[in-house]
Parts: structure tokens; sequence; C-alpha cells
């Protein structure tokens, strides 16, 4: 057994967690997500927990059910407290402005890039070089944020770029005459 899958999921007052078959539905205050089930892994409830088990000895079922028990706690934890993730810009002229469901960045280049924000992820700029991102989803939030990384990524040189809020960037040493 996976020693993930050993500790259970705690689900929360306001969160209702529905089991069927070959779904598994979570719904909270912040939103309803939903996950396809496979027959590797059993999902039992006992009152506010939820316990996972490999279905069979296979190695595979018993990944399975840690990888299983790990999405569905992220998907309690999104519903119940949401995920965010911070952006910083960091360059003479970058800035980041939220309109609606775009995202409008000037990032050096001749043009500039609007990034449309899929449902689930609202976008706010409190300043003119941080972005912040927050949604239920943390796999969506993630690959949002790293889209929008990856229009102008940090450059080794002098770090100018978009950069998450808790990375470094460390700075290589210019050639010398």
């Amino acid at each position: 057994m996976s020693r993930v899958a050993k500790n259970p999921v705690a689900i929360p007052a306001k969160v209702e967690v529905v089991l069927s078959s070959d779904n598994i539905a979570v719904s909270g205050p912040l939103g309803k997500l939903s996950l396809p089930l496979s027959g590797d892994v059993a999902i039992e409830r006992d009152g506010d927990n939820l316990t996972f088990a490999a279905a069979s000895e296979s190695q595979h079922a018993r990944a399975m059910s840690g990888t299983l028990r790990s999405l569905v706690f992220n998907m309690v934890t999104g519903v119940s407290q949401g995920f965010t993730r911070k952006l910083t810009l960091l360059g003479v002229g970058y800035k980041a402005q939220a309109q609606g469901a775009n995202l409008n960045l000037d990032l050096g280049f001749s043009h500039p890039v609007s990034h449309k924000m899929p449902d689930g992820v609202t976008v706010q700029t409190p300043s003119p070089t941080e972005i912040v991102l927050t949604g239920a989803d943390k796999q969506v939030v993630g690959q949002v944020a790293a889209q929008i990384r990856a229009y102008r990524a940090p450059e080794p040189y002098k770090g100018k770029g978009v950069r998450y809020a808790d990375e470094v960037v460390i700075i290589k040493e210019t050639k010398k005459k």
C-alpha cells in the first residue's frame, strides 16, 4: 500500500462528496470539481473521512491509490479554501493589467500580449508588476501561471521576465574581457 494512501482525507463541514462507481464529485463554497475513477482503487467513506486502498495487489493499483488520494485531497482543499499562485514582473516597462477575464501584459515586445483566463480562474493585479491567480482547481491554476510565465521567462543575466513570487533566479556572471 502506498504511504500517501494510508492517510485519510478529512472532509470539512461545508464540503459535499458524492461517490459513484466511475466518478467522484466534490462541491463546496468555491465551486464544484469532479474526477473520473478507475477500478484500481477502493474508496470508503467513514463519516467525515475518505480512505483509499488498492483494489488489487498490482503495483499499478498501489501507485494509483496514493495518486488518487492526493488528487481528492487537492479537490477538497480547492473547493473549501482555493489555490493561489502569485507572479511578479521584473523589467523596465513590464506591466500587467486585468480586464475582466483577460490579462493584458506589456513585456517588452512590439505588441501587447493578451491572455484569456479559463473558467474557474480569476486574475487580479494589485500593482502593475504583480499578478495573483486564484481558483479551485490546483492543476488549472498552476497551468495558467506556467503559460503566463512562458511569455517571458526570467533570463539568467539580469533576471528580467515573469517569475513566480517565490522563485529564485540564479544570476550568471557576465563575460570578462
